[in-house]
């Protein structure tokens, strides 16, 4: 697989201990959603069409640049003593799927995070400078776009999902609901994943107070957020979630454990310390699954995973992981399961093992050069996402404490794919 953006890990102001004041913060990997947005798709019944919104569907909106303003100022005021005060090209590399919403969610909370001061003011009065953003187009997107598609395998574990027992139950408890829609909206509402998109639609319309139609009422919404988080758990986790692991959010895991290693060894001439990742809700719940920490419920607008490297005098090295999904509070410290919170590097690597295919494209049983169909739904393209969420069993949501952000890397060079 080609080796996107190479990963590294980070923490900054997080340190955890008595131990905290000998450890040094070596590399964090910061993967985030972007922010508040408008629906990506609507419906025939709808009152409120795409022109209702500025600038159309699955466009960041004046919040939701806000909200990243924001998780910048939080990133600098965590990493004060870590990152350079002032931007520095060096210290950090910035990755970003090809979509308005998640190339404008980077700019904001870069906006927010290096504030110019000094040489670096180019317009008295101005407090924002450029800061270089690098994507790849969604087609050679190997790395931050999930569900990941072309993978036989993966489309055959989602086939026996949507057939297991519980998954025929849950679709069978809202089969009135389903037609109360399909006959109110006009639009296919014949299966759990299309109920999701249309809960986005009205969520993303109650967020602006837009007007909702008399059949929209409390208890309805709360069936479609549950239906839209069992959906999101059902991609990456709940049955079988090993082997879908391995196919999705491993391979983001498998990137950043690697990055961690290789910033793991001493080098004094050094100067990376960060990767920054802005995606979608899919790729945050994609890599918890994989670290089997996800918390069932949908990522939030400015989610951000921080994975962080920290080491000692004498050559330990340690991984912290913290989600911010609530920016009322301190991130939650995330503990990898059957490791300590501060894990060891040396046990990080290997728990993480067997959620970490050596070879994806072998093992989805993809020809060299074949292109197959996105089997999974074929409307699961990038454009059209759902809220992430990775599974514990559906029929019980594990709740995390609230919700938001991670992960670890090398700069790319120009051309790289990451």
């Amino acid at each position: 697989m080609a080796s996107a953006a190479v990963l590294f890990l980070f923490t900054a102001g997080s340190v955890l201990g008595p131990a905290a004041a000998e450890r040094r913060l070596e590399y964090v990997t910061v993967l985030f959603r972007h922010g508040d947005r408008s629906p990506i798709k609507t419906y025939p019944t709808n009152p409120n069409t795409e022109s209702s919104w500025p600038q159309g569907l699955g466009q960041l909106s004046q919040e939701g640049m806000r909200q990243h303003f924001q998780l910048g100022q939080f990133l600098r005021t965590r990493y004060q003593n870590f990152l350079n005060e002032s931007y520095d090209r060096h210290e950090i590399h910035v990755r970003s799927t090809d979509y308005d919403r998640t190339l404008m969610s980077a700019a904001s909370t870069l906006a927010g995070l290096y504030p110019p001061s000094g040489r670096q003011v180019f317009m008295p009065g101005l407090k924002w400078q450029p800061v270089p953003i690098h994507t790849v187009s969604r087609r050679e997107e190997k790395l931050l776009l999930y569900p990941m598609k072309h993978c036989p395998l993966y489309s055959q574990l989602m086939n026996e999902t949507r057939s297991s027992e519980e998954y025929v139950n849950v679709t069978e408890n809202y089969e009135d609901l389903f037609k109360l829609l399909r006959n109110k909206t006009r639009s296919d509402t014949s299966d759990l994943l299309m109920m999701s998109y249309l809960y986005d639609t009205l969520y993303c319309e109650s967020l602006h107070n837009l007007p909702a139609p008399d059949w929209v009422t409390p208890a309805i919404i709360e069936d479609l957020k549950f239906i839209k988080d069992y959906v999101f758990q059902s991609l990456f986790g709940g049955y079988k979630r090993l082997e879908k692991s391995r196919l999705q959010g491993g391979v983001l895991l498998g990137e950043i454990v690697k990055n961690l290693s290789k910033m793991a060894v001493p080098s004094p001439k050094r100067r990376f310390k960060m990767m920054m990742l802005s995606s979608h809700d899919t790729a945050v719940a994609a890599l918890q699954s994989s670290l089997d920490v996800y918390n069932g419920l949908t990522p939030p607008y400015a989610a951000c995973q921080m994975i962080e490297l920290h080491t000692d005098d004498d050559g330990s090295a340690w991984v912290s992981m913290f989600y911010r999904n609530d920016s009322s509070v301190p991130p939650y410290q995330l503990q990898l399961p059957g490791c300590s919170l501060d894990c060891p590097l040396e046990d990080f690597v290997r728990i993480t093992k067997p959620s970490i295919s050596e070879d994806r494209d072998k093992e989805c049983r993809l020809p060299s050069g074949v292109e197959d169909e996105d089997l999974t739904n074929p409307q699961l393209s990038p454009h059209h996402r759902l809220h992430p969420h990775q599974p514990t069993p559906v029929t019980r949501l594990r709740r995390a404490p609230n919700q938001q952000q991670g992960m670890p890397t090398r700069k790319l060079e120009a051309g790289q794919k990451a």
